[in-house]
């Protein structure tokens, strides 16, 4: 049996690794301190668009400032930055951001309970959401075929492309397919963009006049967070529905399309899509 040290540099836990990289270790809590702390002084802002609400909340804030300080944003014209936020920090912070997100999956799952009697009663509605998907695919598989996209389309626009169907198009198709290369773009730019957006648009979606409830349902997809983006900032917005029940809706939504959306994908959503691509790509396809 061989120790930890002497395992491959491909083992999946080695950026995390402490042995000869505490100054990495160090730079990225400390970054990620100082980052928080910036976040928690900006604190809540909220403001009225139209009919609608717009809550910024602290994790926003987060996401922006920890883009904008890695080694190939602001680190390309700040040379201190840049050594502080290197590239090997950037890989630490990859498999650290799982393990800290358990901790809230811990938390949001205290919430299930209390609401357990109106989740019941909710029940089919949780499953049948999951045919959302197809309605993703209906809109964004002819948009990513008029901007050029061949292949690159099915993996792209399948669904919202969290880890269940980054898993289920690697496997079938391979990451360094074209269909790979989509469902990777797609999961890439929610990683970076998505909490943002949802964080926003849970703000904004009680001017819909959907009820609260419906929407802290679909803040749960599939990302532990973007629903936490989406749900806090609809539960902020609204005063009609109690907070928990707010987040246990979500929190319940989020884990069912973790189990249920993997099916979903696989069963429904992938052989739709495929077919849809060989009758639209003909008509609206066009070189890249």
């Amino acid at each position: 049996m061989t120790d930890d040290a002497d395992e491959p540099a491909t083992d999946r836990w080695a950026p995390i690794r402490t042995a000869g990289r505490w100054s990495v270790h160090a730079r990225t809590h400390l970054t990620v301190l100082a980052i928080v702390v910036v976040a928690e002084l900006i604190g809540e802002i909220s403001f009225p668009v139209g009919p609608g609400q717009v809550v910024l909340l602290p994790m926003l804030y987060a996401v922006v400032i920890g883009i904008l300080v890695t080694y190939n944003v602001l680190g390309r014209y700040v040379d201190p930055l840049r050594k502080i936020v290197s590239k090997d920090v950037s890989r630490v912070s990859s498999p650290l951001l799982i393990i800290a997100l358990m901790p809230l999956g811990v938390k949001y799952g205290t919430l299930v309970a209390p609401a357990f009697n109106q989740l019941i009663e909710a029940g089919p509605a949780f499953v049948l959401q999951e045919f959302g998907n197809l309605g993703t695919i209906l809109l964004a598989l002819p948009l990513a075929l008029a901007l050029g996209l061949k292949r690159e389309a099915i993996g792209s626009a399948v669904s919202i492309a969290r880890e269940p169907t980054l898993g289920v198009i690697t496997d079938k198709y391979g990451i360094d397919s074209p269909e790979g290369r989509g469902v990777l773009g797609t999961y890439l730019t929610g990683t970076v963009l998505g909490t943002v957006f949802f964080g926003l648009l849970g703000g904004f979606a009680p001017a819909t006049g959907i009820h609260p409830l419906a929407l802290s349902m679909a803040c749960g997809m599939g990302s532990a967070s973007m629903m936490t983006a989406c749900s806090a900032s609809l539960a902020q917005t609204v005063s009609s529905v109690p907070e928990d029940q707010i987040l246990s809706f979500a929190a319940t939504s989020n884990l069912l399309t973790g189990i249920t959306g993997l099916y979903m994908v696989l069963l429904v959503g992938l052989p739709v899509i495929t077919r849809l691509y060989r009758v639209l790509e003909p008509v609206i396809g066009r070189d890249a």
